[in-house]
């Protein structure tokens, strides 16, 4: 079965959510959404009440703070931005996900007679 977009598990929004905030600067969850559909190349698909979620959680952990401003079509939009605590965040959680990541790989090279890496030779 193809799926059309990628299912997120748990806790990825919000690191994508504060990932884009640290590279972009300040945006409205309009511009953050669009952002994370760019960068995944539209692999993930944000609706407006998936991505305020994560921000009313992110803003309620501290982790994000929010303003009013005027976006480029001239409206009014809450703006956010990334705070010292979500750095700290930002950094422990790419922490955490690159080593799953890492880990995530070396199993999926696991050749299926031996028990070894296909790449490297080392048993499982």
């Amino acid at each position: 079965m193809k799926r059309s977009k990628l299912d997120l598990l748990q806790g990825t929004l919000d690191l994508m959510v504060l990932k884009t905030l640290a590279a972009m600067g300040s945006l409205h969850g309009y511009g953050i959404a669009r952002r994370i559909e760019q960068v995944s190349g539209n692999q993930v698909l944000l609706n407006q009440g998936t991505i305020y979620a994560s921000l009313v959680r992110l803003e309620q952990r501290g982790w994000i703070r929010s303003s009013w401003g005027v976006s480029g079509n001239n409206r009014k939009a809450r703006f956010y931005s990334l705070t010292a605590a979500g750095q700290r965040r930002l950094s422990e959680d790419a922490r955490y996900w690159e080593r799953l990541t890492g880990v995530m790989e070396r199993v999926l090279r696991m050749d299926k007679d031996s028990g070894e890496w296909t790449d490297e030779g080392e048993p499982a």
